[in-house]
């Protein structure tokens, strides 16, 4: 079994408008490090995001995956890979708790590649993904999107 990655970071907004910036996945190639190109391919009924299709350059491989999403708006918008030759599994999500003025939001992330990619490679990278995603969210927001 592969082992969860994940990272937490205090920003300084209210829930809602850091789960719509998450939640607004065709935008990711504008603030989201590594994303090349996303396509939504299905809404829900209330217009969220069900399905979408992600290139992502990881600098030695583009990696084409296509994700289905869960929403709860505004505390869980989670992710698992639904269609992928380049990944045996993916599942995330972004979770957001209301604190004192700031919210805590923790990105959880765990990836295994369908090619040969050393464990701890693929856990470093892990952890510069986390890490870039939630520093890109905090800016997104920061901009007001």
């Amino acid at each position: 079994m592969t082992d969860r990655t994940f990272a937490t970071l205090e920003i300084d907004a209210a829930p809602e408008p850091l789960y719509d910036v998450a939640a607004d996945v065709a935008s990711y190639p504008e603030w989201a490090s590594g994303v090349k190109a996303v396509e939504v391919v299905e809404n829900n009924p209330d217009g969220t995001v069900a399905r979408a299709r992600f290139v992502l350059d990881i600098g030695i491989k583009e990696i084409r995956y296509v994700l289905r999403y869960t929403h709860d708006r505004p505390s869980l918008l989670s992710w698992v890979a639904e269609d992928s030759d380049d990944l045996k599994s993916l599942e995330g999500s972004y979770q957001f708790t209301s604190g004192d003025g700031s919210t805590e939001v923790v990105y959880s992330l765990i990836v295994e590649p369908n090619f040969s990619f050393p464990g701890f490679l693929r856990r470093q990278a892990e952890k510069q993904i986390v890490t870039t995603a939630l520093r890109g969210l905090r800016k997104r927001v920061a901009e007001g999107s």
